[in-house]
């Protein structure tokens, strides 16, 4: 028997059809939080009157950020059509007079003969290319000398073992068998903040504050997100692309064991 191929749309959760689900949510005040999250990792005046990719745009909320702060041209590249498709529903509904393009691209497949841009940003994508590392060094390839590379990827967690166990049943069980898991992982998350005596109901509430993010969606994208791939922020380290200088980090998920899943991290990298 051959191996799996996690390189191809086949073998990937279905991220695009999310998208388009949230899509539909979509609010100014999402927005919003979608411009306070990016404006933390870039000032305004990094992303003012710079081109912007967005490798893995998903419902194109953070290009939609990045034009609200100024950026001069976004330009989004998914690999999942119903991705793409959602996020031109989301640019030509809140950004209808933007310079974008949103097109139908692997982050594995990207060309920088064709175009490089000031700032490449990927955020929670890349780990889930079924080839991480050579898909962080063909996004670094993408940005244009003394531009940024962004990215956020999994933290690894003594559970990503049994996560991405999970990750691959999820991914190719049927929608009635998914509902069941998400419910069983959704009590037992709201049993543990009642456990702790914290109120799980005002963190769904306030779940909008990450990054513009709906919760259910959340929980359906991090139950699925296959293929899986996490590392360390020495890890990282250790595999800047060559030509990048490493210029601030975000530990955002230190100290988590993973028992819940686990979060993100944030890179940004200069190109010397």
């Amino acid at each position: 028997m051959s191996a799996e191929d996690t390189t191809s749309l086949e073998s990937h959760f279905g991220f695009g059809e999310n998208w388009r689900s949230f899509a539909e949510t979509l609010s100014d005040s999402k927005i919003a939080e979608a411009e306070r999250g990016l404006s933390k990792l870039l000032s305004v005046d990094q992303i003012r009157d710079r081109s912007f990719l967005d490798i893995g745009c998903g419902s194109g909320l953070s290009m939609l950020a990045a034009l609200r702060l100024g950026a001069k041209r976004v330009v989004g590249y998914d690999l999942d059509p119903n991705s793409v498709l959602a996020a031109r529903s989301v640019l030509e509904r809140f950004a209808p007079d933007g310079s974008w393009q949103v097109a139908e691209k692997s982050a594995l497949d990207l060309d920088p003969t064709a175009e490089q841009f000031d700032i490449v940003h990927s955020w929670g994508v890349l780990h889930h290319t079924g080839n991480m590392w050579d898909a962080v060094d063909k996004a670094a390839k993408m940005v244009m000398p003394g531009g940024l590379l962004v990215l956020a990827l999994y933290r690894r967690t003594p559970f990503c073992g049994l996560w991405r166990i999970e990750k691959r049943i999820y991914t190719r069980a049927p929608r009635w068998l998914q509902w069941i898991i998400r419910s069983v992982y959704k009590a037992a998350l709201i049993a543990s903040f009642i456990g702790r005596r914290q109120n799980p109901w005002r963190y769904i509430a306030d779940y909008e504050r990450v990054r513009g993010m709906n919760w259910h969606h959340d929980v359906h994208d991090w139950l699925g997100g296959y293929p899986y791939d996490s590392v360390l922020p020495s890890d990282v380290a250790a595999h800047i692309p060559s030509g990048f200088a490493m210029e601030r980090v975000f530990e955002n998920a230190a100290g988590t064991i993973g028992l819940f899943g686990t979060g993100c991290d944030e890179f940004i990298l200069r190109r010397t």
